[in-house]
Formats: structure tokens, sequence, C-alpha cells
């Protein structure tokens, strides 16, 4: 059996009390939640592109901004977070791309021993392993919730009935950057980590509702970097355009969702890691309907993959991986494991998360592209993935054939590769697993 060691990362203040019995306090169990407990509600109503951009006009309409802000602020200000990452060094990379650098030196001190399967995307929930169900209520910011009368509403205390299983948003309680906060839909279904098209159209709300450029949400699936086994997205600011959203790219096929709108599906040329782009103009809901096709495609396959939702939930990059795969099968080299980087959808976008000083010194785009690039599926494997979404994709709109246009260019192939050659070959085991101590 092939295992590799990794530093888990502590997303919650009562992520290392699941040994100790009962929960001790107001969580967001059966528990706690059913007896009568109490949350902030934040209600919002459906919206169409034409809303988003309108809404630019009208103070009240990105609320939720304001309000995610200044609740992630009033924790902050309550001792809740582990370290301050506003104090975290932090620099843009000279070059092309502008890779950005962090030196986030608290975000793995703590170690709690925890394992599951790098070779499988899809596993059950385990309740007795670390889950959302065991976080504090004073984590959670408010509710998040499609409104029943088409109408954006705040309350500051909306009862939970005993039917209920709500979508919250909780602080990271090991931020990455200012706003750092976790969507949990429908805690209390303990569901896997895994995308299905409710809660993935959840997330583009999310998206649309907090109208700021700067906000983006991401996901990680199984095997590329999740670390609990609880279906979330994270979501935090950023005010500076990831290198991803920079990235050159490609159309290779538009489909017609449900309602009528075009969804854009492109490549990325020129980064370290292949992936698609899904784009529309129109309705989330289709666009939404499309990307989880995709993803749930990747899932069904057993295939890793990171997903990053920006520009207000309308552009979203969908990035098939395979690190996690060959560091178990030891085909990652020293250099890069010494540098403790786990590329999730944050480092994948080109925000380079980095434990050691030097490493943080020491940072230059020729680095960053060195240890995405391992990250990327081959030309090959990336061609026979693509083929597979875009078949998912065209069975769920009901359409023919949207396979791509060409082939992708001798120039994308060129750039992709990596400039450091530190793999070696090993043979395949069955049975990997990763071990975090």
């Amino acid at each position: 059996m092939l295992s590799i060691k990794r530093v888990p990362t502590v997303v919650s203040n009562y992520q290392n009390d699941e040994e100790k019995g009962g929960c001790g306090r107001d969580c967001l169990g059966k528990c706690c939640l059913l007896q009568g407990a109490k949350l902030p509600l934040y209600t919002f109503k459906k919206k169409n592109m034409k809303d988003l951009e309108s809404g630019g006009k009208d103070p009240q309409a990105f609320f939720l901004d304001t309000l995610l802000l200044g609740e992630w602020e009033e924790r902050m200000s309550r001792g809740l977070f582990r370290y301050d990452v506003t104090a975290c060094e932090t620099k843009v990379i000279p070059g092309e791309y502008g890779f950005i650098a962090q030196l986030n030196e608290g975000r793995h001190l703590k170690k709690r021993p925890t394992e599951f399967r790098v070779d499988r995307v899809l596993q059950p929930f385990e309740g007795s392993k670390f889950n959302f169900t065991k976080v504090g209520q004073e984590e959670v910011l408010f509710r998040f919730e499609e409104s029943e009368d088409s109408e954006t509403q705040f309350f500051m205390n909306a009862r939970i009935d005993s039917t209920d299983s709500p979508s919250v948003v909780a602080i990271n309680v090991s931020p990455i950057e200012y706003g750092h906060v976790l969507l949990i839909p429908r805690v209390l279904e303990c569901l896997p980590q895994r995308i299905d098209r409710e809660s993935f159209l959840l997330a583009l709300y999310m998206a649309a509702e907090a109208g700021n450029p700067y906000f983006r949400l991401g996901y990680n699936s199984l095997g590329a970097f999740a670390t609990i086994n609880h279906l979330h997205f994270q979501a935090y600011y950023l005010a500076v355009p990831f290198p991803v959203e920079k990235a050159p790219t490609r159309i290779i096929t538009t489909v017609m969702g449900k309602s009528g709108a075009a969804v854009k599906i492109s490549q990325l040329l020129k980064y370290p890691v292949r992936g698609l782009v899904f784009e529309n103009g129109d309705s989330l809901e289709d666009l939404g309907d499309v990307v989880s096709s995709a993803c749930i495609c990747l899932q069904d396959n057993n295939i890793p993959y990171n997903v990053l939702i920006s520009d207000l939930g309308k552009r979203i990059f969908l990035f098939p991986q395979c690190y996690a795969e060959k560091q178990a099968l030891g085909e990652v080299c020293q250099e890069l494991l010494d540098t403790q980087v786990n590329p999730a959808v944050w480092e994948i976008s080109g925000h380079m998360v980095l434990k050691r000083k030097q490493d943080y010194v020491e940072a230059s785009e020729e680095n960053a592209w060195s240890l995405l690039a391992v990250v990327s599926l081959s030309k090959e494997r990336f061609q026979e993935v693509k083929a597979y979404i875009l078949e998912a994709v065209a069975a769920q709109v009901g359409q023919g054939d949207t396979s791509a246009d060409g082939e992708e260019g001798e120039e994308e192939e060129a750039v992709v590769t990596s400039k450091l050659s530190c793999s070696r070959a090993v043979a395949h085991e069955e049975d990997c697993r990763v071990v975090s101590n």
C-alpha cells in the first residue's frame, strides 16, 4: 500500500473535539439545531444576468457583500480565528501572469490524525470523523437560502424548523485570505464531498449575490486536496486578478441550456494546468446545469478535480488534476514535496500559499509554473477527459455532438511542459491512501 503524509488544515475550532463525546456546546448537529435554535438568515431571490448588470445602480442590491464582511470581522474581533491572516506577508510575483505568493506559516501548525483514500473521488460520509455538524454555532455567519417570496431579506434570528436542513455560511478558522468562509449546503443531510446540481447552483447564487468581482468561490474534490468529506465550498476576497483569469482561451464548443441560453466552453491555453472554462451571459441555472454535469462526469469516472467560480458566477474554471496520485506513487520530486504545498483550487488558480519563509523569499513565476505543471493531466489524458465531459454535457442539455473543434496547438503543449525534470516512475499499486499525521 502506498501512502503520503499530509498536514491537515483545521477549518473549525471544534475539529479536534470529536473524541470528547457529545457536542459540549451549541453545534450544527441535529442535537442542537433542531431544539429551537435560531440563526441569522439571508434569503436571496433568483437572478438572471440582466439583474446582475443593473444591480450596481442600487446600493442595496449587494447587501450580502457588506453583511459577510461585517460578520467575518466581528468573529475576528472575538478571537475565533487561529491566526491573523491580515498579518501574513503577500506579494505579486514579477512575471507575465502575476502569480500571488503568501507566507502563511500558521495554517499547518496543528496536526490531527486522519485517513482517507486518495484513489477514490466518491466516498461515503462518515459521521465518526470530523464534519461540519460539529462546528460551533458562533462560527456561523448566517444561513443562505432561496427566498420563498422572491425577496432578498435578512433576519437576525430565524428559528430552524424540525424539518429544515439549512445551508450555512461559516468562517474558516484557518483563513487563506480576508473574508475566507465556507458554504455548507444542507448541513444536516451530511452530504459527502461531491457536486450535485442543487448545491452547485447555490454556490453560483452566492457569487452573484455578493456582487463583488474580488469574491470567488472554490471547490476541491477528494483526491484533489479536499480535507473534509462533508460537502462544502470555500470562498474569499482577493483584490487582484487570479493568474488563471488572465490566461488566453480557445472556444471549443457552445451548447444551449434548457432555457435556451448559450453556454460557451473554452480551453485554457498557455497555462501550466490544463483546464476548461465555462461562460454564460444570460442564465445562472443553465450555466450551473452544464458545469455540474461536467463535475458529475468527473466524479463518476473517478477523476479528481478543482473548480474556481469567478466573475460573479458567470465564469467557471474546471481543472481535472492528478497531483495526489503522482505524490502517492512517488512521482513528485523531493524539491516540490519539501515545499509542503498542496495544489488545491487556490494554488492552481495562481494564489500560492507557502508555508516556509525560504520558499516565499525565492518565489518566482518559474517555480510556481513548475509546481503547477506537475498537477496537470498529460495532453493525451486531458483529451480523453475532455471528450468524457463534452459527452456528458451533451446528454444533460439534450444535444447531439458537442465534440471539440480541432486539436491543441503545439505552442500550448510546449508551454505546459514542466520546467523541472524531477519525476520518477513507480509501479502502480491498487490501494493508495492519504495518511495525515
